[in-house]
C-alpha cells in the first residue's frame, strides 16, 4: 500500500499552492484532483489585485488579462474610475491551477488527476484514505495528514453531511461569450459590477474581460428572503439583460455555460480540522463576496494552513487550533463587516436606496474604492463622506455669497 506524509484532495488555487509549499518544504505529498484535465473547470476567475502575482511568485502565464479601470453600475446609476496603469489582473484559472500543480511536482510532489475522493478511516496516528479512478477501481492510500481543500463541498471535514452548521449560500452562472474585436476593445481592460434590480436585484453581476476577445458575463444570487422584491427570475435572464441591453450585443459566440455554488459560514465558524485532517481555502470560507475574489484569499489560507501542517508533522504542536486562531484573528472582524453590508445591499434594500449608495461612490477616489473593495478598509469610504462635506459646503458658501450680492 502506498504511503504519503501529506494527500491533499482537490487541486483548486488553495490545494495546489499547499501542495507546492509542503514539497518546497521536502513533504511527500500527493495531490488529489478529480477531474481528468485542468481544463475541465475553466471558469472560477474573478478580478485580483496586481500584488497576487508578487505575493505567490505567479507567471505571467497564469494571467488571461490585466485591468485598469473599474465600473460599478446599479439600474440608474453608473460610477467609473481607471489608472493610467494596470491595478490587477484576471486569471486564466486552468493555467493557475496547472502551473500549481506542476510546480508542486517540479519540487518533487506527487499528482493525480481523475481520481475521486470516497472516504476515510482514522487509525491510530495514520489515515487510509479510499480513491477511485474514473472508469477503474478503488484504490487506498495511507497518510499522516490530510487536507480538505475541496471547496465548498467539504467532502473530506464533513463526512457526514448531517453535522454541517448553517451556511449562507451563494448560487451563480456564468457564459463565456467571444465578440468582435472592435466591441471587444471597449471592456478589454475594465472590471465591471452590476447591482440593482435591473441587473441582479438580490446579488450582483459582472463583466470579466479574458483573452481571445473572450468575456466572462455572469450573475449570482445570495439564497434568502428579500425585504422588498417578492419574485425572482431566473439568473440567466439577467445574464441576457447584461448581454442584450448594456453590451448591446446581438451576436456573439457563447463559449460556454456554467453554475456554482459558495457556501460561506457566518462568523467564519466552519470545522477547521479535527485530529490529523485539515481544511483549507473555501472548504473554510476564504472567499469574500465585497470584491466578487476568493482566489486571493484561498492561496493565503493554503499558506498560513501549510506553516502549521509543517509544525504538526515535525511534532511542535499536535493540534491545528492556533491555526484556526490565526484565520479568524486576520480575517474575521472585516469579513464580519462585509457580510454584514452584503446581505442589507442584496437583501434588504431598496433599488433606489442602492441608486443612492453607488451615487455616493462619485466621491471616492480609485485608490480609496481599490482599498474598500479588495482589502476590505471599509474606513476608507469615510473619505468620500470627507469629499462629499466639502463640496456640500463649498455649494453652500457659493449660495451664501450670491444671495449677500444681492
Amino acid at each position: 500500500m502506498q504511503e504519503f506524509e501529506v494527500i491533499i484532495i482537490g487541486a483548486g488555487p488553495a490545494g495546489g499552492h499547499c501542495g507546492r509549499l509542503l514539497s518546497q518544504l521536502g513533504y511527500n505529498v500527493l495531490l488529489v484532483e478529480q477531474l481528468e484535465t485542468f481544463q475541465q473547470n475553466n471558469f472560477s476567475s474573478a478580478g485580483s489585485p496586481l500584488k497576487t502575482i508578487e505575493q505567490f511568485n505567479l507567471p505571467s502565464s497564469t494571467v488571461a488579462t490585466y485591468w485598469r479601470k473599474l465600473d460599478i453600475i446599479a439600474s440608474n446609476v453608473t460610477r467609473h474610475w481607471q489608472s493610467e496603469n494596470p491595478l490587477g489582473v484576471v486569471f486564466d484559472f486552468a493555467q493557475l491551477r496547472q502551473f500549481l500543480a506542476e510546480d508542486m511536482q517540479r519540487k518533487g510532489g506527487t499528482l493525480w488527476l481523475g481520481h475521486r475522493y470516497i472516504n476515510y478511516e482514522q487509525e491510530h496516528n495514520q489515515i487510509s484514505v479510499t480513491l477511485q479512478q474514473r472508469k477503474g477501481n478503488k484504490i487506498t492510500l495511507k497518510t499522516r495528514l490530510l487536507v480538505d481543500a475541496t471547496g465548498y463541498t467539504r467532502a473530506v471535514i464533513y463526512a457526514n453531511k448531517k453535522n454541517k452548521p448553517p451556511f449562507y449560500k451563494g448560487v451563480g452562472i456564468e457564459y463565456i461569450i467571444q465578440i468582435e474585436p472592435t466591441i471587444y476593445q471597449q471592456y478589454a481592460e475594465s472590471l465591471s459590477f452590476f447591482l440593482g434590480y435591473k441587473w441582479s436585484p438580490q446579488g450582483y453581476s459582472w463583466i470579466f474581460p479574458m483573452d481571445n476577445y473572450r468575456l466572462k458575463v455572469g450573475s449570482a444570487f445570495l439564497e434568502g428572503n428579500h425585504k422588498v422584491i417578492k419574485e425572482l427570475k431566473p439568473l440567466k435572464y439577467y445574464i441576457h439583460q447584461i448581454i442584450g441591453n448594456y453590451l448591446k450585443l446581438d451576436n456573439y459566440k457563447l463559449i460556454d455555460s456554467h453554475g456554482s455554488i459558495l457556501d460561506y459560514s457566518s462568523g467564519l465558524n466552519d470545522i477547521y480540522y479535527k485530529d490529523n485532517i485539515i481544511a483549507i481555502g473555501d472548504a473554510v470560507s476564504m472567499v469574500n463576496f465585497l470584491g466578487g475574489e476568493g482566489i486571493r484569499h484561498g492561496m493565503e489560507g493554503a499558506e498560513i494552513g501549510a506553516k502549521y501542517i509543517h509544525q504538526h508533522l515535525s511534532g511542535q504542536i499536535h493540534d491545528f487550533s492556533a491555526y484556526q486562531q490565526e484565520l479568524k484573528n486576520r480575517y474575521s472582524r472585516r469579513w464580519n463587516q462585509c457580510e454584514g453590508i452584503n446581505r442589507k445591499v442584496y437583501l434588504e434594500y431598496s433599488d433606489q436606496q442602492i441608486d443612492r449608495g453607488v451615487k455616493y461612490l462619485k466621491y471616492l477616489n480609485i485608490q480609496d474604492i481599490m482599498a474598500v473593495l479588495f482589502e476590505y478598509k471599509l474606513e476608507k469610504a469615510s473619505q468620500g463622506l470627507k469629499r462629499y462635506l466639502w463640496v456640500k459646503l463649498n455649494k453652500l458658501w457659493s449660495n451664501v455669497k450670491l444671495f449677500l450680492l444681492k
